[in-house]
């Protein structure tokens, strides 16, 4: 494992070249809370920090990333952008503990196999399954009470699907269950790619209060994404093609 325990402290986020927000601006907003109500209690989760420093990745022998650095503290978030090519899904599968880095350090309170949720392209369903056996399962791998699937399926707009298999659903509505499966796993860290791909309007914006209700709890979220999203007081982070 290349995760190792160590501190830095916050600073500016880093590409390489400046091309992201200051540190400060990675906070809990205001209003977060109002838009984290009535989501079902959960055994809370010890918070931890996420730190990122001279981090260099590669894929197929092409150098995509080069001294990357940043911090994420408990109830941040992180939007990560770039065109196709720049290294965006390589560093969260990186920060998955899926790939090793070429260069650099990882560094969180807990083992990545405890600390991390993901949520890459698939939404982790089996098409001919109910999403009701689906969630029942993710829940009990997860050790999570099956009390608040119906609960995080309200949140998300899909409890009526309860009973319809997965292949039958939208993509957007797969999404949906989706991420109800990753909140299940109840990890402090979400590590989100293109978790807005498949979603209306309507969508991003349940996803938008699953992510205050998650950072409201002391949660962190990544997120990779082409689109804009709307999240309070999230840092963003810009990848740039390398040279």
């Amino acid at each position: 494992m290349f995760w190792r325990g160590f501190s830095l402290r916050p600073r500016s986020l880093q590409c390489g070249v400046p091309c992201v927000d200051e540190m400060g601006r990675l906070g809990r907003h205001a209003d977060m809370p109002d838009r984290a109500q009535e989501f079902p209690d959960m055994t809370p989760f010890q918070p931890v920090s996420l730190a990122v420093e001279g981090l260099a990745l590669s894929r197929g022998g092409l150098r995509l990333v080069g001294g990357l650095g940043f911090a994420l503290k408990p109830g941040e978030a992180l939007l990560l952008t770039g065109a196709n090519g720049t290294g965006k899904t390589t560093l969260m599968r990186t920060l998955a503990g899926l790939v090793r880095p070429d260069e650099g350090r990882i560094s969180c309170e807990e083992p990545v196999e405890e600390a991390v949720a993901w949520l890459g392209h698939s939404d982790g369903l089996k098409p001919g399954e109910s999403l009701r056996m689906a969630l029942r399962f993710w829940a009990d791998i997860h050790g999570a009470s099956r009390k608040t699937i119906l609960p995080l399926m309200r949140k998300l707009d899909i409890e009526p699907l309860i009973d319809r298999p997965a292949g039958q659903l939208s993509r957007g509505q797969q999404r949906r269950a989706g991420l109800v499966r990753m909140a299940l796993a109840n990890r402090p860290v979400w590590l989100l790619d293109e978790p807005a791909g498949p979603l209306d309007g309507a969508g991003r914006e349940r996803l938008a209060d699953l992510v205050a209700w998650h950072r409201s709890r002391g949660g962190i979220v990544l997120a990779a994404t082409h689109q804009t999203l709307d999240w309070p007081d999230a840092g963003h982070l810009a990848l740039k093609a390398a040279a």
